[in-house]
């Protein structure tokens, strides 16, 4: 589940998830934006190992068709965003409770 919520975050830039799951979803996120920020190959099959292979963008260039995964997206759009920052890449911010259950519902989304 955290992995699939971590990729979600990198494809999204932003998600809506209780406050619980956004509590743990910032470590691993902030883990691999540094593995991203590092960016040799070790750093890339960590964090291959970890995060869904899951298209993240599709776009024309020219006569052609570029699809980028979400590992691609995490190094060469995310990290280097944050190539002058030291930490805290993501922040999170309360919403109402969830209608159902009264969970507590937050957006954790990049800064």
């Amino acid at each position: 589940m955290l992995r699939d919520l971590t990729s979600d975050l990198f494809i999204n830039e932003r998600i809506i998830t209780t406050e619980a799951r956004a509590k743990e979803i910032r470590k691993t996120a902030e883990k691999m934006i540094s593995l991203g920020k590092r960016g040799d190959l070790h750093a890339r099959r960590q964090a291959a190992a970890f995060v869904r292979n899951e298209v993240a963008d599709i776009r024309e260039d020219g006569d052609s068709v570029v699809v980028q995964s979400v590992l691609q997206k995490l190094f060469s759009d995310v990290a280097p965003r944050y190539a002058d920052r030291n930490g805290g890449y993501t922040r999170i911010m309360k919403t109402a409770p969830r209608r159902g259950d009264g969970a507590p519902m937050v957006i954790i989304e990049l800064v």
